[in-house]
């Protein structure tokens, strides 16, 4: 095929989201139960968990970039992206078990064996997720068809959260009996397997087809500076920080406010009282709001085409806001509310990291369009390195708030430290999310008519230099 990109079956789709359900089963337990892990169970400090978290994270985010530009230059029969679902599947689930076992250890020794285990975690995180997402951006050329495998992306991503929310808890429960500890190894090995099987998945049922059209060799200078000069990447890099910001400090939080602030209710139910613990009551929270992410994040095609990408982020993004505020003014009772507003939350907040996703792919082709050189890795693994340096400020300003607060584990706490987790909850979130909906509403303008005839400008080069759109396989 000539400059031609062949549409994705139905099974390349589904098949794309199964590397994000096996991704998200790793980050799900790490954006909603780390922090609580190693302040409840491991037996650390929440500052020292909030300065370990900024500190791995951080360092983390750097990696980020030269995982990018490394797989940029990879050559396998394979393709650039594809080999690394298949060399690492097995290596992070390692890691990631080692990462939620707790060592027998004292002190500084086990500050240390929590730094290095959950830096080497978050290392691989980064060198099996940045390929896979890149791969995004070569699976095809076609907007239409990019917006349809980052949808698959996107319900693989909530469908691992719904299977946290649903089962972590009550897993590490039953499974570790009285020794939450072992609970937790055993839950999160469990998990480790089944995410090996879905990365295998994904690396056989995927291909790579868009090839860049200049052959001649990049330096990482080159690169570098290009991205640097992609003002609408740039756009978009701000704003997924702000975003990650407004999610990690409530997902940091939920666990707390649930045991501490909400506690354990008495619901009727069907004509009888029944008794709720906060670990239920929990799951049921992150549950029911990763099915309507889910459920919201299958409407990306939609959104998308009748309302713009841009246009469909800033509403939803709005909407989200109004319904995270709105928590600061709700009391442990008023636990309908609680659920209710998670919901309509989830619904039109679940499709914006979809959207944004499928943004950052027009960059990378916004920049082929201007300077005549492709750099699909590089500009995801930065976009990337945003996300975690999202996670590394926003876990790091959840624990410094808690430790801030007078947060002691496992005890009752005191109206400070209630009043900090509904802020937490709340208020302090919306801040980011607003300078978020700011940046993306005046800094980012590729539109639909912009994308649509940088499309067909790079399929003409794509012609004119003869170019064979290869399938790795």
């Amino acid at each position: 095929m000539n400059g031609e990109v062949e549409e994705l079956g139905l099974g390349e789709k589904i098949g794309y989201g199964f590397g994000d359900l096996a991704s998200c089963l790793f980050w799900g337990l790490i954006s909603n139960y780390l922090l609580l892990f190693y302040v409840d169970v491991f037996g650390i400090t929440a500052a020292a968990a909030g300065t370990m978290f900024f500190v791995s994270r951080f360092s983390d985010a750097i990696f980020d970039v030269i995982i990018g530009m490394v797989a940029d230059r990879t050559k396998t029969r394979w393709g650039k992206f594809r080999p690394y679902l298949l060399w690492l599947a097995i290596p992070i689930g390692v890691a990631a078990i080692f990462a939620f076992t707790t060592p027998n250890f004292h002190g500084s020794a086990k500050l240390l064996y929590a730094y290095v285990t959950f830096i080497l975690l978050m290392f691989l995180y980064s060198a099996i997720n940045i390929p896979y997402t890149a791969l995004l951006g070569v699976i095809s050329g076609d907007p239409t068809e990019r917006s349809d495998a980052a949808t698959s992306k996107f319900i693989g991503a909530y469908s691992a959260g719904f299977i946290v929310g649903a089962t972590a808890w009550p897993l590490a429960t039953h499974l570790g009996h009285e020794n939450q500890a072992r609970g937790w190894q055993l839950t999160v090995a469990i998990y480790a397997v089944a995410a090996a099987v879905f990365f295998l998945i994904t690396f056989f049922c995927t291909r790579e087809r868009v090839q860049p059209i200049a052959k001649e060799k990049t330096s990482v200078n080159r690169d570098l500076r290009d991205l640097s000069r992609n003002l609408p990447w740039m756009a978009l890099f701000a704003v997924t920080i702000l975003l990650i910001l407004f999610v990690c400090i409530r997902g940091s939080i939920t666990a707390f406010y649930f045991k501490y602030y909400v506690g354990t209710q008495d619901l009727t139910l069907f004509g009888k009282t029944r008794h709720f613990g906060f670990a239920y009551l929990t799951s049921a929270f992150i549950t029911t709001g990763q099915i309507m992410s889910l459920v919201g994040t299958a409407l990306v095609p939609i959104f998308a085409r009748v309302l713009g990408r841009k246009r469909a982020t800033v509403m939803l993004f709005i909407a989200a806001l109004i319904c995270t505020g709105s928590y600061y003014f709700l009391r442990p009772q008023d636990l309908a509310l609680i659920f209710g507003l998670n919901i309509i939350g989830s619904l039109v907040g679940g499709p914006i990291s979809a959207l944004l996703w499928i943004m950052y792919a027009d960059t990378a082709d916004y920049s082929e369009w201007k300077t005549g050189r492709r750099a699909t890795g590089l500009v995801f693994s930065a976009s990337i390195m945003s996300n975690k340096m999202g996670w590394a400020f926003g876990s790091m300003i959840a624990g410094y708030i808690l430790a801030d607060v007078g947060y002691v584990a496992n005890v009752a706490q005191s109206a400070s430290v209630l009043a900090g987790l509904k802020a937490m909850m709340s208020i302090i979130p919306v801040a980011f999310g607003l300078v978020a909906v700011i940046v993306l509403a005046f800094f980012y303008r590729l539109d639909e008519m912009t994308m649509a005839n940088v499309k067909a400008e790079l399929d003409e080069r794509r012609k004119a230099s003869g170019q064979v759109v290869a399938t790795a396989g």
